[in-house]
């Protein structure tokens, strides 16, 4: 078999066992009966440590030093270079780091979910530390890394280093501070009525992402406690929201997790079984799910879309009352209900206490008070147990350490392209009334989704705007939205 047809069938092992992972943690999160967490921490960790093995073998050192220099199409180029970063990540990790890590993740989430729904943070303390523990042992596998976190944030956003993020999040912060400060100036709004019923939210996810482009043929659409989408291939696609009466956030976390799912869906078929056939980074894939959020789902033009849909589930409400209650800017305990403007402050903060746990500044015992010091800081909001603070994200409990600016420079990038979508095809809004779509759809799939791997966050903002990751779309979105 010729060189690269070797490791692109490698490749392609790799990609079916990473889809199995996926499928399992899907279930896992889904389905599974709470009695099987032990075995699948074990199934789990027994399949990243395989893929590891494949990933890091000798044989793919010396079929990429035979293809280097080689005469490849851009494609095969592409594989090889992204093949070869992967392979030197691979190997500087001991395979069983890598098994410790998935079996301590996997474990850890089971510890989370009971010390969550018992407001106890002493009770998952152990398994966070572990997980922080083992967390700066793999940063101190990569000797190049310039700090231990630049190491973890090359898992999700390769080449975005630490120093880079701190000075993109002080601007941020730094613009928002006014904004949050005048959020008391906002002329009053109406609410939504309170009490929206849980059968009224279903209806209205299931038929607003139908309109979407979502079918039974190849999606599944469930609930799980943290909303999430899992691409199990181009036409198996999982995402899940969660129900909360008299809440809108079901709606909303379904727009999210469908902008995360359409971009694994329009990478280029060409991709598909490669390493490049997956989104690029975990910045670019928040500012997918953020875009369809922020500027479909809180759009004041798709709000007739929403009214609808919630008024053929059973509940009357009309559209500038919605928008109003969409459209309100209150610093909030919860990220993931947390309004468009002050949702980066929360990120910010895990940022910040994170980075510390990391880099030696925060020991894990005094996270819940350092936590509940920053609310009052960042967003004046007091924290009334650990549940509603530091227990409320499952990313810590499963050992990402790294992800969570992605959340902040998703909102960045998002006003970014919408802005750029507006520029190339006009506005928006009265194909937004009406739920269609397809133009927005076909604009991503040609100037984001399709490159798959090709380009990393940076180079490919820069393709798609013309410039490089920049914090003024942003704030004028904001400014926006308190302005009414």
């Amino acid at each position: 078999m010729p060189v690269m047809a070797e490791l692109r069938a490698r490749l392609a092992e790799l990609a079916d066992l990473s889809a199995l992972g996926g499928l399992a943690g899907w279930d896992q999160r889904v389905m599974m009966p709470p009695e099987g967490a032990t075995a699948r921490a074990n199934q789990l960790a027994t399949l990243d440590r395989v893929s590891h093995e494949l990933a890091s073998a000798d044989e793919i050192g010396e079929w990429l030093e035979e293809l280097e220099g080689s005469e490849l199409d851009e494609i095969d180029r592409d594989i090889v270079r992204v093949a070869r970063r992967d392979f030197e990540r691979q190997r500087s990790v001991p395979a069983d780091l890598v098994g410790e890590r998935a079996q301590a993740a996997a474990a850890g989430q089971a510890t989370w979910q009971t010390a969550r729904a018992n407001a106890d943070f002493a009770a998952f303390a152990p398994a966070l530390a572990r997980n922080v523990e083992l967390a700066r042992t793999y940063a101190a596998c990569f000797k190049d890394a310039a700090r231990p976190y630049d190491a973890l944030l090359d898992d999700f956003d390769y080449g975005v280093a630490t120093e880079r993020i701190e000075a993109i999040f002080a601007r941020l912060a730094e613009g928002l501070r006014p904004l949050i400060a005048g959020v008391g100036r906002q002329p009053e709004r109406r609410a939504v009525p309170v009490g929206i019923p849980i059968e009224a939210q279903r209806a209205a996810v299931g038929a607003t992402l139908r309109r979407l482009g979502v079918s039974e043929d190849s999606w599944r659409v469930d609930v799980s406690a943290h909303p999430f989408s899992e691409a199990v291939s181009r036409r198996d696609t999982r995402v899940t929201t969660r129900y909360e009466s008299g809440s809108l956030e079901s709606l909303l976390g379904a727009l999210h997790e469908f902008g995360h799912a359409l971009y694994e869906r329009q990478i280029a078929p060409d991709l598909e079984r490669t390493n490049l056939g997956r989104g690029t980074s975990m910045t670019i894939h928040e500012s997918q799910s953020k875009l369809w959020e922020n500027h479909v789902a809180y759009n004041r033009a798709f709000a007739p879309v929403l009214a609808e849909e919630l008024g053929r589930g059973g509940h009357a409400i009309e559209p500038d009352a919605l928008y109003a209650e969409l459209a309100q800017v209150r610093p909030s305990l919860i990220r993931v209900s947390a309004d468009q403007v002050t949702y980066p402050l929360h990120i910010i903060l895990r940022f910040e206490l994170e980075l510390a746990l990391i880099e030696g500044g925060l020991d894990v015992n005094d996270l819940p008070a350092a936590w509940n010091d920053d609310m009052r800081r960042l967003l004046g909001v007091e924290v009334p147990d650990d549940a509603a603070g530091v227990l409320q994200d499952i990313h810590w409990s499963a050992g990402l350490f790294g992800y969570f600016p992605s959340y902040a420079m998703g909102c960045l990038i998002a006003a970014q392209l919408w802005q750029q979508i507006e520029a190339d095809l006009g506005s928006q809004d009265e194909a937004l009334r009406v739920a269609e779509v397809g133009a927005i759809r076909e604009w991503l799939a040609e100037h984001v989704h399709k490159y798959g791997r090709r380009l990393d966050t940076e180079p490919l903002v820069e393709r798609a705007t013309g410039r490089g990751i920049d914090v003024a779309p942003f704030l004028a979105h904001a400014a926006r939205v308190v302005g009414g």
